[in-house]
């Protein structure tokens, strides 16, 4: 499972972000379940920043976000993120070790349905 979180950093700020990135990512990568992690800066315009980490499941991110460490140093970082969707399955990986690889979704076929509990039709 990838998690890409992207932040806009006023470039008054880079220091001061960038610290508290690697603070974050040393929490996640602590954690369980982490296979990798990284903190970049786009090319085309520095003031967007990321914070990309990989697990094994999304169990395991999951169970990250809810160590006390993480909450500490991670989640405080997370605030500034942009707004949108960040955990994302693998369906196509490639990696030197295992090459090309497909895999099927983990959502439900009605994962995107609303539920509401009670009885049907109410």
């Amino acid at each position: 499972m990838l998690v890409v979180t992207r932040y806009v950093v006023p470039a008054e700020e880079w220091d001061e972000f960038r610290a508290l990135a690697k603070t974050a990512l040393e929490a996640l990568v602590a954690c369980a379940g982490c296979l990798g992690a990284r903190v970049g800066r786009s090319v085309d315009d520095p003031t967007l920043w990321t914070l990309t980490t990989t697990w094994q499941s999304v169990g395991d991110y999951r169970r990250a976000l809810s160590s006390y460490e993480v909450k500490l140093h991670a989640v405080p970082l997370m605030y500034r993120a942009v707004d949108e969707p960040t955990a994302f399955e693998d369906l196509i990986a490639w990696t030197p070790d295992g090459g090309l690889a497909e895999h099927d979704t983990a959502r439900s076929g009605d994962a995107a349905t609303s539920v509401r509990p009670g009885p049907a039709g109410r």
